[in-house]
C-alpha cells in the first residue's frame, strides 16, 4: 500500500502523529474490505435470512471505514472536529460489526471480520487519544 508514502511525502505539517496516522488509515482500509467481503459471504450461507442484521451491519461498517480512510487522507484545510467526529463514528461501527459478527464466529468469515473490526476500533481510539484538543 501507498499509504505511508504519501503520509511520510505530505509536505506540510499534519496535526497528528504520522505513523500512527497511516496504522489507522491502513486498518480502516482492511476493515472496509473484509467487511464487504463478510457481507458477500453471508449472501451466499444457506441461512441468509437470518444474516440480515449482519449484512447490514457489515456494509454499513464497510462504508464508514471508507469515509475516515478519506477524511484522514486530507490534511490541506484540517478541522480536528471533523476528523474526531469520523473517528468516533468508526469506533462506534466497528464495535456494532465485530459484537454482530461474533454472534456467528461459527462461520469463518465472521470470525475474520470480526478480527478486523476490533482491530480497526482499536487504532481510531489510539489516533483519537493522540489527536490535539
Amino acid at each position: 500500500m501507498h499509504t505511508a508514502i504519501m503520509v511520510k511525502t505530505y509536505p506540510a505539517e499534519i496535526n497528528m502523529d504520522r505513523d500512527q496516522l497511516v496504522k489507522c488509515i491502513d486498518a480502516c482500509f482492511d476493515c472496509a474490505q473484509a467487511c464487504t467481503a463478510c457481507a458477500d459471504s453471508c449472501l451466499s450461507e444457506q441461512m441468509v435470512t437470518d444474516l440480515r442484521k449482519c449484512i447490514r451491519t457489515n456494509l454499513d461498517c464497510a462504508d464508514v471505514c471508507e469515509a475516515t480512510t478519506h477524511v484522514l487522507s486530507r490534511h490541506t484545510g484540517y478541522d480536528a472536529n471533523i476528523s474526531r467526529a469520523v473517528l468516533e463514528a468508526c469506533v462506534q461501527a466497528c464495535k456494532s460489526c465485530a459484537d454482530e459478527c461474533e454472534n456467528h464466529a461459527a462461520m469463518k468469515h465472521c470470525q475474520v471480520c470480526a478480527e478486523a473490526c476490533r482491530g480497526c476500533e482499536q487504532a481510531c481510539r489510539q489516533t483519537l487519544a493522540g489527536m490535539a484538543a
